[in-house]
């Protein structure tokens, strides 16, 4: 694993990172989970500047302010709902992590929290979808020196360890 990814256990509404990725739904809209926290934290001017964006497809990122967060920037990216594995959805899922990060580094961020895209309430078996994150992150950071800092925030104890647990046999 390289040494710019670490892992914390918290709210991602609340890390101060230059950007941090919503796990947003294709309309960009608040949303449950992830979404609703950090839509929640930001205010009602971020669903202003996403319902301007007019969406985002599966796999894809964009890139709003932060508003009332620590953070400047949030990088929405569309997972995909867990369908049982035969529909594309590695695919969609390690898009949606190597778009954020292109998006970020397109954009001069240096460092950027990520939750687990899709493991929540789209369903995706959590120990694929942090072995996806993972291996694309790193991948990601062995071409790109840009990116000081990146943080996989785990909202639970249990997760984070899981998280560790995974990191340990990449």
């Amino acid at each position: 694993m390289d040494q710019r990814i670490e892992f914390v256990q918290g709210d991602i509404a609340e890390c101060a990172v230059d950007a941090i990725v919503n796990a947003a739904n294709p309309q960009l809209s608040p949303g449950g989970g992830v979404s609703g926290a950090i839509h929640r934290a930001a205010g009602v001017d971020l669903a202003k500047e996403c319902e301007e964006l007019g969406g985002c497809p599966i796999g894809e990122a964009r890139i709003t302010a932060g508003y009332l967060l620590r953070a400047g920037h949030v990088i929405h990216t569309v997972g995909p709902v867990w369908q049982g594995g035969g529909h594309g959805e590695a695919g969609q899922l390690a898009s949606s992590y190597r778009e954020s990060l292109q998006v970020a580094v397109e954009n001069d961020i240096k460092s950027i929290a990520f939750p687990l895209i899709s493991a929540g309430i789209y369903g995706y078996p959590i120990r694929a979808a942090i072995t996806i994150a993972l291996t694309e992150i790193n991948r990601f950071l062995v071409c790109d020196r840009t990116l000081e800092r990146v943080a996989v925030v785990a909202y639970d104890e249990p997760t984070l360890e899981l998280i560790r647990e995974i990191a340990a046999t990449l």
